[in-house]
């Protein structure tokens, strides 16, 4: 019998995070959501040149990352809480709000880790079927709020089906949601979304103090790799963030490579221009051959394969697809050549099931 101290009960269900399987080559994995291209060279130079402090503490207050976050949004710098990715600040936020038998509503499926950082914080997973189309029913969501609700997750654009919210519908959700509940608007890829009908987060944070957007620098900025993403809220709600964020949780090689990349917003936008215009035209192809997939303002594509997610994934290797079991599967966009090839292997599993 083991004398190792258990750990809490949680962790005899709670699963674990499954990133995108690893591909033969870089090009060739669409399973993460990553940025297809190099980083910038100013911004690989800004990084590199702090390499050369790596022996000092990063800045624990993160200034010059805030003041670079609120310059380029128009915000104050105390509604801004940064940490390890979008992802590490949800959780930081969750931790701080959510007490043992508090409730977390949010669609689903969504993003794989809600439930993961929901359990982690002693609350209770309260998941509502996403509609059909693969949008968030937000009517139904409005429903499950109860009074041990505590916070909400919408995610715009959602991860991994790629439809946005409609304005009108976050509006009329916001007006019935108590303000005692935090309403999380997750936008980790609002830089590719192209529906001039799309909620806004900062819209919204504007005329209501319980609203919390998140933001990452990981996808379209690519710098997946540095870790480095952000909420903006109320400052008061901002301030426990921070204080709950474990110290020198952003490293100053992130902190230099955001700065110079929000120097770099012509280059970069060039570059998520050219993702969504890829985007578009896959998803015309695949609906030209038969393929009834989701309307997506990401970087990424959505399969309703149900059953057959698992086994499409397989049929797709050497490229790299992210299958969720009975659901289906999520494609990221990649170099425009291993896309055309992942496009053939559509056509190879159509021959192979007729």
């Amino acid at each position: 019998m083991s004398t190792v101290p258990r750990p809490r009960a949680v962790f005899e269900r709670l699963p674990a995070y499954r990133a995108g399987r690893p591909a033969p080559d870089d090009a060739h994995k669409l399973s993460s959501n990553e940025n297809p291209f190099p980083p910038l060279p100013n911004v690989l130079s800004a990084a590199t040149r702090e390499l050369g402090r790596m022996n000092r503490y990063p800045d624990a207050g993160m200034g010059r990352l805030y003041a670079a976050i609120a310059a380029h949004l128009g915000v104050e710098e105390e509604r801004l809480a940064a940490g390890t990715g979008s992802v590490g600040a949800l959780f930081t936020l969750l931790s701080a709000y959510c007490d043992p038998g508090d409730e977390v509503v949010y669609a689903w499926r969504s993003f794989e880790a809600y439930p993961i950082g929901i359990e982690l914080a002693g609350a209770t997973p309260v998941p509502v079927p996403l509609r059909p189309d693969a949008t968030h029913d937000l009517p139904a969501m409005a429903a499950a709020v109860t009074g041990r609700t505590r916070v909400v997750l919408v995610c715009t654009p959602n991860n991994p089906t790629g439809p946005v919210v409609a304005r009108r519908e976050l509006d009329a959700f916001l007006a019935g949601v108590p303000s005692s509940v935090l309403v999380v608007i997750d936008e980790a890829y609002v830089e590719f979304v192209r529906d001039l009908d799309a909620a806004s987060g900062l819209d919204s944070l504007a005329r209501h103090d319980n609203v919390v957007v998140l933001r990452t620098f990981s996808k379209a900025y690519g710098l997946a790799g540095l870790r480095v993403g952000y909420l903006v809220a109320h400052p008061e709600v901002a301030a426990v963030v921070r204080t709950a964020t474990p110290p020198f949780a952003v490293s100053d090689l992130a902190i230099a490579a955001v700065a110079a990349s929000l120097d770099e917003l012509d280059e970069l936008d060039e570059r998520v221009e050219a993702v969504v215009a890829e985007r578009d035209a896959m998803a015309a192809t695949l609906r030209a051959g038969g393929w009834a997939i989701p309307e997506s303002h990401t970087n990424f594509l959505w399969l309703p394969l149900g059953d057959d997610a698992v086994t499409f994934a397989e049929h797709a290797w050497p490229v790299s697809v992210r299958p969720f079991a009975g659901e289906g599967v999520r494609v990221t966009l990649g170099d425009p050549a291993v896309n055309r090839e992942f496009l053939d292997r559509i056509e190879g599993w159509h021959r192979a099931i007729e």
